[in-house]
């Protein structure tokens, strides 16, 4: 199976009353892997780019708890599909070797990341030729 074709979108279980509504996810149950690293970007203006880069290692879940955003991946082979990201009860399981952009941010967006390994420069790809030229080396 090529890697995005693991992309998917989860849904979260929502418990609400009239105090209001509470969303839990946990690691190796919703998401399907252990937090290792957990992050939220915000305050973006609509025009701006976020990502631009595959991970060789590093998985995420995307969950934009308030306002929206867009999730562009790309295959590396001219494939693209676009996700739009607007109830905080849903998540993009996006994994390794996966170009992501993300875009389109509303002003009140907050895009909560969860991601199974800590922080390493060195695993980030942020050339997208170079990308496709690891993608396309294995065919």
């Amino acid at each position: 199976m090529k890697n995005i074709e693991k992309i998917k979108m989860l849904e979260f279980m929502e418990h609400g009353d009239e105090k209001g509504n509470l969303i839990v996810i946990e690691g190796n149950q919703d998401i399907p892997f252990e937090v290792k690293r957990v992050f939220y970007i915000y305050g973006s203006e609509v025009g701006v780019i976020r990502g631009n880069h595959a991970n060789l290692r590093s998985e995420f879940v995307l969950v934009n708890v308030a306002g929206k955003s867009k999730v562009k991946i790309k295959d590396g082979k001219g494939n693209e599909i676009v996700y739009c990201l607007n109830r905080p009860r849903v998540g993009l399981y996006i994994p390794a070797m996966v170009w992501k952009e993300m875009y389109d941010f509303s002003d009140d967006s907050v895009l909560l990341v969860l991601s199974n390994e800590h922080f390493d420069d060195g695993e980030y790809i942020r050339d997208y030729e170079r990308y496709q030229a690891i993608i396309n080396q294995g065919e």
